[in-house]
């Protein structure tokens, strides 16, 4: 395949694999009523725990100290992060709370920059919040919080990704942390379906979230990161909120007004213009 439809190939890849995935949580939210958001991550993390532990197959026992923590670290984080963002789609909406989350690696991108447009990039996030939360009395500042905690839990999980990458090679540690994020959400799972009985119809929506938002995006990212710079796989990320408020839209009704658009669009931007000139 020539050099540039392969990169035409990884593109559309990772825009599939970003509508997949606010696809998934869609779905997700809809067993929100009978398993509630923790129900839903736990199974959405067994899904990712089971596909990966079973296609990577980690040396777990070849693993030495100096390995392990930063694994049981992103593992950890994992989850919380996870468990975040649906507690946040669960108050506010999947447009906001993935919006919200998104402002967790572009905080990584702009600490990471030596531009002149940083400052500019992160008054351009500031005031995207701002239009998106849209400050008022009737705020649910719990589901905002919930969504900047998941932005803070994504900007962990690059960081510690990128730790587990310098210490074990391929992506075994990433696998050997699903795997271990799944064994901590067992107790979560057995508290939660004791207390909210499951049906079969919630237990396959969360089964699918875990396939669309965890399996379909994990594959698509490894395979789209060998054909595409780095820069260029993160500004395609940006395709996040805009699929996830259209997904509400269309799938749940959550509806957005202008200035809630015109946020997405300013955080969105800001991102774009920080990768742009990281790469450069």
């Amino acid at each position: 395949m020539e050099p540039r439809s392969g990169r035409r190939a990884a593109t559309g890849l990772v825009l599939g694999s970003a509508l997949s995935s606010q696809i998934g949580a869609a779905v997700g939210s809809m067993a929100f009523p009978v398993i509630g958001p923790a129900g839903v991550v736990a199974v959405r993390q067994f899904v990712a725990a089971v596909t990966l532990m079973a296609l990577v197959r980690p040396p777990l026992r070849t693993f030495s100290r100096r390995q392990w923590w930063p694994v049981i670290a992103l593992a950890v984080v994992f989850g919380g992060m996870n468990l975040s963002l649906y507690l946040a789609v669960d108050r506010v909406g999947l447009g906001l709370a993935v919006t919200l989350e998104f402002l967790g690696p572009l905080g990584v991108a702009l600490a990471t920059s030596r531009t002149r447009a940083t400052g500019f990039c992160a008054l351009l996030a500031v005031g995207g919040v701002v239009l998106l939360t849209d400050p008022t009395p009737s705020t649910d500042w719990l589901g905002v919080a919930f969504g900047l905690l998941a932005a803070t839990g994504w900007a962990c999980y690059i960081l510690l990704n990128r730790e587990v990458g310098r210490r074990i090679p391929g992506v075994q540690g990433s696998a050997a942390a699903a795997g271990i994020s799944g064994v901590l959400f067992i107790p979560v799972a057995v508290i939660t379906f004791l207390h909210h009985t499951p049906t079969a119809a919630a237990i396959g929506g969360a089964l699918v979230t875990g396939l669309l938002s965890s399996v379909v995006p994990q594959v698509a990212d490894l395979v789209t990161l060998r054909r595409v710079p780095a820069h260029l796989f993160g500004i395609l990320m940006s395709a996040h909120p805009v699929f996830a408020a259209a997904v509400g839209w269309v799938v749940l009704h959550q509806s957005l007004v202008w200035s809630q658009w015109l946020g997405i669009g300013a955080i969105v931007g800001a991102n774009v213009l920080a990768l742009r000139g990281r790469s450069r």
